[in-house]
This record gives C-alpha cells, sequence and structure tokens, in this order.
C-alpha cells in the first residue's frame, strides 16, 4: 500500500480509501461480514475510511464503529453529513443547526469522540456558504471534527469556499470528493486543475463506474443480481435506471476498453483503478465493497500503472473532459429545474 499527504494537511492517508456505503442494508445486510471485511482492509495498510450518515441511514456509521473499536487511533476516519436523515424539513442541508445536530449522532454511531474529516455530502444551494464553514470551523475549534472537506462540488463554489475562509477568518476546506472514473472526466476540465491550484486533496468516489469498470455490464451477458444497476436494485431506482446490454451506448465503449486493459496486462478493474491514480491531483481513490472477495480482487489491482500509451489508448476512446452516455450527475443545479427556469 502506498500513501501520499491529504492536500496541504501533512496527514499520510493510503491511495485506496475504503468506502462503505455498500456495508449495510443497501449492500450488505451482515454486520460481521462487513466488520471482518473493513478489519481485512486495515491489515492490507489501508488506514482511510469514508462513510456518511445516510449510508442505509446511519448504519454504516454503526458498522464502522464496532470495527474501529481498539483500533480508532489508526484510522483516518471520513464521515458526511447534508441528505435527508428523517421527515423532518430541518434534519437535512448545510445549516448550522443541522450540522451540529448531525455531527453528534455520527459521533454518537461511530463510537468515537471526534472525526478526522467531516464532508459536506453536496452543495447546498438554500444556504448561505458562510453559516456551514462557521458551523465547520467551530467544531474543529471544539476538537470534534479535525479537517473539513466537501463533495462533489461545482468548481464555482470550490472557489467561493476558498475566498470565503479568507475574507472571514473561517477554516478552510482541505478536500473535495467528485466523481471519477474514465466514464465521468467532466472535473478534468476546471475542478481538477482547481483543487491543484489551492492544495485540495481529492478522494474521487464510483471510480469504477458503478460496477461498469469492473466488467458487470458485457454485450448480450446477463447482469448478476446485486449489481448497482440490475433490475429493481436501489442504486438503478436511484440513478438513471437498469442497464440494458444490448443497447446501451457504454457498451461498446466497455468493449474497446476491454481490449486496451488485455494489451497492458490488465483487468477491466485495474485500469480503471490505474487510470484515477494516474491523474496528478489525486489523493486516494474511493473503493467500495459488498463483499471479503471484492475487497482481495480491489486491493490486488490497486497499485496497477498505466504507461503513456495505455493512457493515451483510453483518451481516444473516452475523450478528456467529457463524460459517457448514462453518466449520473447527482448534484444538479436546482435553478435548471423546470419550475425554476425563467420562461
Amino acid at each position: 500500500m502506498r500513501y501520499r499527504k491529504l492536500g496541504t494537511t501533512g496527514v499520510e492517508v493510503s491511495t485506496q480509501c475504503l468506502g462503505t456505503m455498500m456495508l449495510g442494508p443497501m449492500g450488505n445486510p451482515d454486520h460481521d461480514e462487513c466488520v471482518s471485511i473493513i478489519q481485512a482492509a486495515l491489515e492490507q495498510g489501508i488506514n482511510f475510511i469514508d462513510t456518511a450518515d445516510i449510508y442505509s441511514r446511519g448504519e454504516s456509521e454503526v458498522i464502522v464503529g464496532k470495527a474501529l473499536k481498539g483500533r480508532r487511533d489508526e484510522v483516518v476516519l471520513a464521515t458526511k453529513f447534508y441528505n435527508p436523515m428523517g421527515e423532518d424539513r430541518n434534519h437535512r442541508g448545510g445549516s448550522r443547526r443541522w450540522i451540529i445536530q448531525a455531527v453528534e449522532s455520527s459521533l454518537r454511531r461511530l463510537e468515537t469522540d471526534y472525526l478526522d474529516l467531516y464532508q459536506i455530502h453536496r452543495f447546498d444551494w438554500d444556504v448561505d456558504l458562510d453559516e456551514t464553514l462557521g458551523a465547520l470551523s467551530d467544531l474543529i475549534h471544539q476538537g470534534k471534527i479535525r479537517y473539513a472537506g466537501h463533495s462533489t462540488f461545482p468548481v464555482e463554489k470550490i472557489v467561493e469556499a476558498q475566498w470565503q475562509a479568507e475574507r472571514r477568518g473561517r477554516e478552510r476546506f482541505v478536500c473535495e470528493q467528485p466523481p471519477y472514473s474514465i466514464f465521468a472526466r467532466a472535473i478534468e476540465v476546471s475542478v481538477l486543475p482547481t483543487c491543484q491550484q489551492y492544495g485540495i486533496g481529492v478522494i474521487p468516489w464510483s471510480p469504477l463506474a458503478g460496477g461498469w469498470l469492473a466488467g458487470k455490464y458485457r454485450r448480450d451477458q446477463a447482469i448478476e443480481a446485486g449489481s448497482r444497476y440490475a433490475e429493481g436494485s436501489l442504486w438503478s431506482r436511484y440513478t438513471t435506471g437498469a442497464v440494458d446490454t444490448s443497447a446501451d451506448p457504454r457498451i461498446e465503449l466497455i468493449e474497446q476498453l476491454a481490449v486496451v486493459a488485455d494489451k497492458a496486462d490488465l483487468s477491466l478493474t485495474g485500469l480503471g483503478l490505474g487510470f484515477c491514480d494516474a491523474h496528478p491531483a489525486i489523493t486516494s481513490t474511493i473503493i467500495g465493497p459488498r463483499t471479503l472477495e471484492q475487497l482481495e480482487g480491489l486491493l490486488a489491482v490497486a497499485d496497477a500503472e498505466l504507461d503513456g500509451d495505455t493512457l493515451d489508448a483510453i483518451d481516444a476512446i473516452c475523450p478528456p473532459g467529457t463524460d459517457a452516455p448514462g453518466t449520473f450527475n447527482s448534484a444538479p443545479n436546482p435553478k435548471m429545474d423546470v419550475a425554476n427556469r425563467r420562461r
């Protein structure tokens, strides 16, 4: 396992971060098995774990807390807030009121008295950014969190947050957690260069594009039950629907990328993880196994290095700065909703 500094913090994190979205009823409901997955990751050198309050409505955090008993100080522990955690209209978002309440709930579920990294899961278009930064700064000063970060922020809001922190004396965000993969490259245009400019760490989610780059969806092949884009899955209902392997335009891209992977003597998974790791802005790539077997498979190719010819071949299939058809954008500006457009 290799390690890198998280932005300008000086904190060293493993180049693979264990994401826990699939640990709990959203993926694997067996707590004991999930604890074993986390502990196996630690034994393999991973020291960075990312979760969120919304993952299985807090159950993922509970599982992580169980797994880290007696080992808490060995781990750089990150969680997130923002998404609705109940029917109450104020149990969500980036307000001071909710942040103070949400962090206490996460600390309780994780069985810890501090978080290394506390991230706002999406930009809140209805809250003054200074309110969010002020609340997070107070939590840092209280010792309840060490650093603050954001996830899937538009580039202009990344810049605004840095400006607000400097202008108003707030603690600055130290990392961004964006979607990034061979299929999701739009952030290469401005998000990644901006993070480099400001010394912001980058920990991308979905490096395998929801299983596409793990080879789960191939031409005219049946989709394995339990896969994210299988018919009726939670993920397919939440995003762009189930995959039709006979018609989806991403199928052709996968077949071409499979040829590139074979030539480089890599699996599609190795190609996908190696692609993310090759960008100089990337600090640590989030992997999200559902089973111990999946974890072992991911770690077996986690250190894949792509040469220039391989990266050029990927660029020819999925051009830099673009997203493949069907790529899920989970952070749209609500001002673009039909009801909010100026007509």
